[in-house]
């Protein structure tokens, strides 16, 4: 520090300790994703909020209250009942931050741990009120649809309080065992039907091929019949077709075969010479 006399400047030094007595005591630094609001020992509460960055404060006259403004999840878990009386733990994950310029509010009415005052009973309120709107089966199958109505409600009542929900999810849903347990017997159930009704459907299937089949070789042999009346060669050409037949299977062994012709109907000729007599 320079002090003129006389016309002449006289340096005097000021120690480091004073300096930073006096000046940095009043220097506050509110850090990134941060805002403060200042309490002053004669006015309270300032309606100010501070942005992120250095602020000077008169030491001991005034204080920063600092706030985390960046969104914080948090998991909250709620046991209640179902429109069917079913039991049922259910587990979200709230997003939140609070609403900046109504940090004062926020500071005078709750105080830095607003989240912890407000969030676990404002939740645990909705989720009562949503679960109890199905049954256990609908919270299953529509799973999306009550995730959804739990997050417009809660964003809903919490900006009552300044709070700002960003996301809402649930994370668990688990019911008690025995109704699991009734699940369970209710899907096997479904199953065995299921299987049972396949069975029936195969029986009946193959009770219809054997009836067809059946009729099938009836008219083969009324068929078969009729041409042996109207046309007696018609046997003679079965002979001959069996005579074919016999004599390719024979061919196609590695052993020599010495059988009789008469016995393999492949005695042909005597065949005919019998119906000309």
């Amino acid at each position: 520090m320079l002090v003129q006399r006389s016309g002449r400047a006289h340096a005097i030094a000021i120690p480091a300790d004073v300096l930073n007595m006096f000046f940095w005591p009043g220097l506050k630094i509110v850090q990134g994703g941060h805002r403060a609001v200042k309490f002053t020992r004669v006015g309270g509460v300032n309606d100010k909020v501070y942005e992120e960055g250095t602020h000077f404060l008169i030491p001991w006259f005034e204080y920063p209250i600092l706030y985390d403004v960046r969104a914080k999840p948090r998991n909250i878990a709620s046991l209640t009942g179902t429109k069917d009386l079913q039991m049922v733990n259910i587990t979200v994950r709230v997003l939140s931050r609070p609403y900046v310029p109504a940090l004062p509010q926020i500071y005078q009415n709750l105080g830095t741990d607003y989240d912890e005052r407000v969030l676990p009973s404002i939740v645990n309120e909705i989720l009562k009120s949503v679960v109890a709107q199905f049954n256990a089966n609908q919270l299953l199958a529509q799973r999306e649809k009550v995730s959804k109505l739990i997050k417009d409600d809660l964003v809903r009542r919490a900006q009552q309080f300044n709070i700002v929900v960003d996301d809402v999810s649930m994370t668990h849903l688990n019911f008690s065992p025995e109704f699991m347990a009734s699940v369970e017997a209710k899907q096997i159930a479904q199953q065995e039907a299921q299987q049972a009704s396949f069975v029936v459907d195969r029986a009946r299937q193959e009770k219809q091929s054997v009836i067809v089949r059946a009729e099938g070789e009836a008219k083969s042999a009324e068929l078969i019949g009729q041409a042996v009346k109207s046309n007696p060669g018609f046997v003679q050409l079965r002979r001959i077709e069996t005579a074919r037949e016999i004599a390719r299977i024979v061919s196609q062994g590695t052993n020599k075969v010495y059988v009789d012709a008469s016995t393999l109907l492949l005695n042909v000729n005597e065949s005919g010479e019998s119906g000309k007599k």
